[in-house]
């Protein structure tokens, strides 16, 4: 099963970090061909193993380096392929909910994660001095964030058995099936040059900061909501002293509209969504009725005389978008 791309959108705009992952990764990997002679040359690829490829007993003894290292090189085009392939799919989401830059310090945990646990493994095996690269033990951290954080989001997937198709499979499938194939590869000692117990690792580890993220950071207020314009119409604007959100709306000003983007995870139908604008306060107030209670007032001090009414409201994998026209 290949995946192809999700259903999940995206609320921060483009996901330059992962772009920025997979390009270092292929310019690292040219640089592999390129030095090796594409792993002809055996003295040449031993000597690039050895110096940055995560070697356990090392990796135990506090090589920190070629652990980070070794997550950017790949033993050929296959190996880099599949692991962008899985960062293109489910990364751009997980960098949109962490953020640029705690995206890369949680990338780079789960390598480490994965690193240690494969470096634990393998010495308890006697292979302690084989090198290990690859970037799957973070990529797996990716899936195991993307798990808890998205666990309804649909996969678009390739089917290649006797006839090749494409389905959408529900997160909550194909991931813990995934996971499931690595823990039973591990058990039967198929590694056939995989760690899959790396994989293992880094997929804890992730499975562990999303539900961090999700259960403590943003439910105990450990998040400070905030309202922010994008790009160059990005203007200052403030909350309601007693407003209560879930994470981060965002307003995006248009040149006659405004549009509220604002997770609201659990709701089971677009109709538990009201929104009402309040001239007096100036400020919208998105709610819902039902089992699942939300109540966001987002303030836009900027709007002008004029009546503003709300024109559409729309909820996909527990984003709800909220637009808002000015009628002059």
């Amino acid at each position: 099963m290949f995946p192809l791309h999700d259903d999940t959108q995206r609320i921060h705009g483009r996901p330059y970090v992962t772009y920025l992952l997979i390009a270092i990764n292929a310019i690292v990997f040219l640089g592999e061909v390129i030095a090796t002679a594409n792993f002809s040359n055996e003295e040449a690829t031993n000597t690039l193993l050895q110096n940055y490829g995560a070697i356990p007993y090392k990796i135990l003894q506090g090589d920190i380096f070629s652990a980070v290292s070794a997550m950017f090189l790949h033993a050929g085009v296959a190996h880099l392929i599949g692991n962008m392939l899985f960062l293109f799919v489910f990364g751009d989401n997980i960098e949109d909910k962490f953020g640029r830059v705690k995206f890369v310090l949680v990338y780079i945990g789960w390598g480490l994660a994965a690193a240690f646990a494969h470096s634990f493994y393998t010495m308890s095996t006697g292979e302690g001095g084989i090198p290990a690269i690859g970037a799957s033990g973070a990529v797996s951290g990716v899936l195991g964030a993307y798990l808890v954080l998205f666990p309804r989001a649909k996969i678009f997937t390739v089917i290649a058995a006797f006839f090749i198709t494409t389905v959408k499979i529900p997160a909550i499938a194909y991931i813990p099936f995934w996971f499931i194939m690595q823990v039973i590869f591990s058990l039967l000692n198929q590694s056939g040059g995989v760690a899959y117990v790396a994989h293992i690792g880094g997929f804890l580890a992730g499975l562990l900061t999303g539900y961090l993220l999700k259960n403590v950071v943003t439910r105990y207020g450990m998040v400070t909501p905030q309202i922010r314009y994008p790009a160059k119409d990005r203007q200052k604007i403030s909350n309601i002293p007693d407003m209560t959100v879930h994470t981060q709306p965002e307003v995006i000003k248009g040149s006659n509209f405004y549009e509220i983007i604002a997770e609201m995870p659990g709701l089971t139908s677009q109709s538990d969504i009201q929104a009402n604008y309040d001239p007096n306060t100036q400020s919208v107030r998105i709610f819902t009725r039902g089992p699942r209670k939300y109540d966001i007032n987002v303030r836009i001090s900027d709007i002008q005389d004029g009546n503003i009414k709300i024109d559409q409201i729309e909820y996909l994998n527990g984003i709800v978008r909220i637009r808002i026209s000015k009628q002059l």
